[in-house]
């Protein structure tokens, strides 16, 4: 079956896979998105085969808890090598104890630890009943020996992983190209910013669309603030391995300094324990950002991997802030992403020589303040979807913007001042606006009330004084 593009072969085989759609229905649906445009799903809704609840649902599964030791698609002996690691540092302890470390079942907790205590690797202490799941355990010196010859090879002792093709299923499940942004929550979301309803209209679809975005425009005008606002916008929430296995190979995925931790619905009690809901990640980089930080990281003393910037923002939200000035060139970024934002598909190699491909699910925005045409070239920005220009605001705008900025540090406005700063000024000194300066000249203001202890005001001559903090004399 020829459904188009990789993401349309996802959808449409997984619904057909589901026994939701046939063949032919997404084939019909396909040959009305040449004709409309549109999303396979919206069209598929449009002709009937499907309800928009259903396609929902589809798109908010759940990772099920594997039953046995062959739903978990790990085998027994690395279940096995895990749980010694775990133990070693537990004294005594239940199947339960070591089943919410592992958040493996304790059904397959108990495959593993009878391999343990056949090898004596680990013993009973006690029991309060017959029942092995009261059994108190512990481990023997030769299981000592065992696990600290197991840290050796590896020392991760966290959640167990989920396989890569398991990882690649729920991504593609959760995938940013499908998300559902509502004129009025991008209206809501950027309320608190003094932004045209021109640039809103814009920035609706682009969001909408998962596809890249070109943020550009001079300095102090609201880019980063704008591309930290749509990160906020992106709804719902996804579920992300603590850790995926690929050839043998740990990589640790979940970041508690990057994800956000997520309630989802209670009601659903066999979640696979593995996965953790966070909201839709939103990473940020800027100056920092190296070639080597877009791939696979390998601890040579820890013996597993920390996962690039993108694996970590997949489903989400990768903000490339301040594009053009880090320390490799903008075309060395640009060369390394043309394949995946292309396919939507990233290539990772580990130290062993092993290639594979992974998800690259993720909207990607670039902000600059750098002439795009001194940055990239044609090719690349046709393979940009949208390219945003922020300008600097009109003066309707900034009064606007010095009036809130006021209103939240509870100063009053005198439009008297504000008169004297526009004509003494921005006028006389032929001075851009920038969306930046009324909060940054209002910091001025706070600051000297703060040293000389009295209520922050606007008058002229501290107008006087912040300006003289705050711009170079050339």
């Amino acid at each position: 079956m020829k459904l188009g593009n990789i993401t349309q072969k996802t959808i449409g085989q997984k619904l057909v896979e589901d026994g939701i759609l046939t063949e032919s229905q997404v084939e019909k649906a396909i040959e009305r998105q040449k004709l409309y445009g549109g999303r396979l799903g919206a069209n598929l809704i449009s002709l009937g085969f499907l309800k928009s609840e259903d396609l929902d649902s589809f798109f908010k599964k759940y990772p099920a808890m594997p039953k046995n030791v062959d739903d978990t698609g790990l085998d027994l002996p690395f279940i096995t090598d895990l749980v010694m690691k775990h133990v070693l540092f537990m004294g005594e302890f239940t199947l339960g104890d070591v089943s919410e470390s592992t958040k493996l079942s304790v059904s397959i907790v108990d495959s593993a630890m009878q391999v343990l205590r056949r090898e004596k690797f680990v013993e009973v202490k006690g029991a309060a009943e017959y029942a092995r799941v009261s059994y108190k355990f512990g481990i023997t010196s030769q299981g000592r020996n065992r696990g600290l010859e197991l840290l050796d090879i590896c020392q991760y002792i966290g959640p167990a992983p989920v396989t890569l093709e398991q990882y690649k299923e729920m991504i593609d499940h959760q995938t940013i190209k499908n998300i559902v942004v509502s004129e009025d929550s991008v209206k809501n979301a950027f309320k608190h910013l003094v932004i045209s309803d021109s640039l809103l209209k814009r920035l609706g679809p682009a969001i909408s669309s998962g596809k890249a975005i070109f943020i550009y425009g001079p300095p102090g005008n609201g880019k980063t603030t704008i591309a930290e606002t749509i990160g906020k916008i992106l709804p719902g929430t996804v579920f992300m391995p603590h850790a995926i296995i690929v050839g043998g190979q740990i990589i640790k995925v979940f970041d508690s300094v990057n994800h956000i931790t997520a309630q989802f619905d209670r009601s659903i009690d066999n979640v696979d324990r593995r996965w953790i809901c966070v909201k839709r990640p939103v990473i940020m980089t800027g100056g920092e950002l190296t070639l080597r930080m877009l791939d696979l990281d390998f601890n040579p003393i820890s013996k597993f991997y920390e996962s690039s910037l993108q694996i970590k923002a997949n489903n989400g939200l990768f903000l490339v802030d301040d594009f053009g000035r880090q320390q490799i060139g903008p075309h060395e970024i640009l060369n390394r992403w043309i394949v995946p934002l292309e396919r939507r598909t990233d290539f990772m190699t580990l130290h062993t020589g092993m290639k594979f491909d992974i998800p690259f699910d993720t909207l990607v925005i670039f902000a600059t303040n750098i002439d795009p045409k001194r940055l990239v070239d044609e090719a690349f920005l046709r393979r940009i979807r949208y390219k945003v220009q922020i300008d600097h605001p009109t003066e309707k705008e900034y009064k606007q913007i010095f009036v809130k900025v006021c209103e939240s540090n509870s100063i009053e406005f005198k439009t008297d001042v504000y008169d004297y700063l526009m004509t003494n000024y921005y006028k006389k000194l032929d001075i851009k606006l920038n969306a930046c300066h009324p909060r940054d000249i209002i910091d001025h203001v706070i600051d000297d009330a703060h040293y000389y202890n009295h209520r922050p005001m606007l008058t002229n001559d501290i107008i006087d004084m912040a300006w003289a903090n705050y711009f170079v004399e050339l």
